[in-house]
């Protein structure tokens, strides 16, 4: 027992040696406090001293400051040696009255500058402090900043008015160019080239109010910390494009030599292309129907090659926004181009298949008349009707398209219509009355000239087919109206009767129309054609 009584008491006594032993000093703060006097950063306080924490020692030394006199501001700044709680620091002395105390706690452990070293920073920044305050104080310097104040914002308002009236003026001429009834690539960039202007005279109005911002801060002791802050940013930004711009002259020179090879290699291909197009050329596989599609595939293999080539040398191409931008693009043309690939893919078979052509007439799909543009998705077509009917790649290629003007050449489009006529009729006298019919019919040519098929010998009569020319097919509906009642009229001039009515018993006389009974109400003359 006696021995372990001996042990607890030795324990004590060096548990109380050891708390002894530790420095009673300033102990450091979790948070740095800045010391901020006139507007100028002098020094960053971190321990606590004598119970006060750095907050509190910050306001202490700024209480201290602002109750200095006139006199004691031109005194001369000086660090005292002194020994504060066990700990040696540095004192800051303003004539004979302390301002603050820096202890080694207060450094910046990652600057690992010495105390002597962080105290003379302090000194010089204390000094300037007390000098803009004193400067601030005279009459002459209020005097000479409220005169740079107000100059400034006369210059300020003249400006602003000056800006105001341009912007008004190039907003009245861009609206008058986009009001105007001309067209074409010079009135477009005179658009542009005002919309830039009234940006740029805005942005000098921004640059021009930041100058002046840093001028009227400037005027003063007091504000001048916040204008150097300004100007500083500045240059910072100044610093910081020259560099961007510097760094990125080889990427540009890069992507000019690209960009321009590819310029070559288009010019020397569309020349090869314009040359087949005119027959100057013959390539095999590209026929002049298809260059202008051959042109558009080649243009964008081009480009396409060029800008990947290009991409990596472009300022800012490897930042996270170009990347960001670059997943975006591939996620929307992802999910958003099934279709649209499947229209082009269709287009390049509608073309390269030489199917159609602009200004041929085609049925396709329910859908008759004159193809008005062979599209990169679609065809569009004018009816009859004079509708203009959009027709997808996709529709084209799953059904049969027949073109009545492909194999036309110089003998304009075929035009059709049957009739039925009795076993009693000559079939000599129908073809002579239906190949009169087309050539009293106007807006038929009369070269090649008509001719008639026998289409069926049906139970009751004969059925012929008419074929004649026509130049222009989008008025087929309204030729076929006129030549069907030219053929009325013909086989009515010669009593031959038309068996498309059927009858359940043939009738004693023949079913035609006198001649005298074909101008009857509400005919009024006779019949004329388109």
């Amino acid at each position: 027992m006696e021995r372990r009584g001996r042990w607890r008491c030795a324990l004590a006594v060096w548990c109380l040696g050891l708390l002894m032993s530790l420095p009673v000093g300033a102990a450091p703060a979790a948070e740095p406090e800045p010391l901020v006097l006139f507007n100028r950063d002098i020094v960053e306080l971190r321990a606590n001293l004598g119970g006060l924490s750095p907050a509190q020692r910050v306001k202490r030394a700024q209480r201290r400051f602002a109750a200095l006199s006139p006199a004691e501001l031109l005194m001369p700044p000086r660090l005292q040696p002194a020994s504060v709680e066990e700990a040696s620091g540095l004192v800051l002395m303003l004539g004979d009255k302390p301002l603050f105390t820096l202890l080694p706690a207060d450094l910046d452990p990652e600057e690992h500058l010495p105390l002597a070293t962080t105290g003379e920073r302090a000194r010089q920044a204390v000094m300037a402090a007390a000098q803009a305050r004193r400067a601030q104080s005279e009459p002459l310097v209020w005097a000479r900043g409220i005169a740079v104040v107000v100059a400034v914002l006369g210059a300020g308002a003249a400006l602003a008015w000056g800006v105001a009236s341009a912007h008004r003026r190039l907003l009245e001429r861009a609206q008058a160019l986009a009001r105007g009834t001309q067209a074409g690539a010079s009135v477009y960039l005179g658009i542009l080239g005002l919309r830039l202007l009234i940006a740029g005279v805005w942005g000098l109005l921004a640059l021009a109010s930041y100058g002046a911002a840093i001028v009227i801060l400037d005027a003063f002791p007091w504000s001048l910390p916040w204008a150097d802050r300004l100007a500083g940013f500045v240059r910072q930004l100044a610093g910081w494009l020259a560099t961007g711009v510097m760094d990125a002259v080889p990427g540009l020179f890069t992507v000019g030599a690209v960009l321009l090879v590819a310029r070559a290699v288009q010019e020397v291909l569309g020349a090869v292309l314009r040359h087949v197009q005119t027959g100057r050329l013959r390539v095999p596989f590209l026929h002049p129907e298809t260059v202008e599609a051959t042109r558009r595939v080649v243009n964008l293999l081009v480009w396409g090659l060029a800008i990947a080539a290009a991409y990596p040398y472009l300022p800012g191409a490897q930042t996270d926004a170009f990347k960001g931008l670059s997943v975006l693009f591939g996620l929307m043309i992802t999910l958003g181009s099934t279709g649209v690939v499947t229209q082009l893919m269709s287009g390049l078979v509608v073309v390269y298949s030489r199917a159609l052509k602009k200004g041929d007439f085609i049925a396709v799909n329910g859908v008759e008349g004159v193809v008005s543009e062979v599209g990169a998705l679609a065809v569009k077509v004018v009816n009859m009707r004079n509708e203009e009917i959009t027709v997808p790649h996709s529709v084209i290629t799953s059904h049969n398209v027949h073109n009545y003007s492909k194999l036309a050449g110089e003998q304009g489009t075929l035009v059709s219509t049957r009739v039925t006529i009795g076993y009693d009729v000559p079939w000599r006298q129908v073809h002579a009355l239906l190949v009169g019919a087309a050539e009293k019919t106007p807006g038929l040519r009369a070269l090649p000239r008509p001719f008639v098929y026998q289409r069926a010998l049906s139970d009751y009569y004969v059925e012929y087919e008419l074929y004649a020319h026509l130049d222009r097919p989008l008025e087929r509906v309204a030729f076929v109206s006129a030549l069907h009642a030219a053929i009325q009229d013909e086989f009515n001039s010669y009593g031959v009767q038309i068996m498309s009515p059927s009858f359940y018993e043939q009738p004693a006389q023949p079913v035609v129309v006198p001649r005298d009974k074909w101008f009857d109400a509400p005919a009024g003359g006779p019949a004329s054609g388109p």
